[in-house]
C-alpha cells in the first residue's frame, strides 16, 4: 500500500510501512516510535490535552508509543527545525532579562 506518510520526528518518508501503523512500528531512518500523538490526525497544541479528540485518554508523552484507539496518522505531522522562532523567542527574552 503506498501513502504520503512522513515520520514526524525526521522527515523520512514512510512508503515502506503498511497501514494501519502498529504500536511497534517505527522510523527506518531515525527509529522514532510512529504510534504517537505527534503522528496523529488528532494532535493539537493548542487544545487541551493537546488532542482534539473529547474521549480519547489522556497521554503524557506525545512522542511515545501509545495504545489510543483514536490514532489515525497525519501525512504532515513533520514540522522540521525552523529556528528562526526559537531565534526570535530567544531575542525576546534577552531584551527582557538582558544577556
Amino acid at each position: 500500500m503506498t501513502h504520503d506518510l512522513i515520520c514526524w520526528k525526521c522527515g523520512h518518508s514512510l512508503a515502506v510501512r503498511t497501514l494501519p501503523l502498529s504500536r511497534r512500528d517505527d522510523c527506518p531512518a531515525c527509529h522514532a516510535e510512529l504510534h504517537v500523538c505527534r503522528m496523529c490526525v488528532e494532535f493539537d497544541p493548542a487544545v487541551a490535552d493537546q488532542c482534539r479528540e473529547p474521549t480519547a485518554d489522556t497521554v503524557n508523552q506525545k512522542d511515545r508509543a501509545n495504545f489510543c484507539d483514536h490514532f489515525r496518522p497525519k501525512a504532515n505531522a513533520w514540522q522540521g527545525q525552523d529556528g528562526s522562532q526559537a531565534e526570535a523567542a530567544r531575542a525576546e527574552l534577552e531584551k527582557l532579562f538582558g544577556k
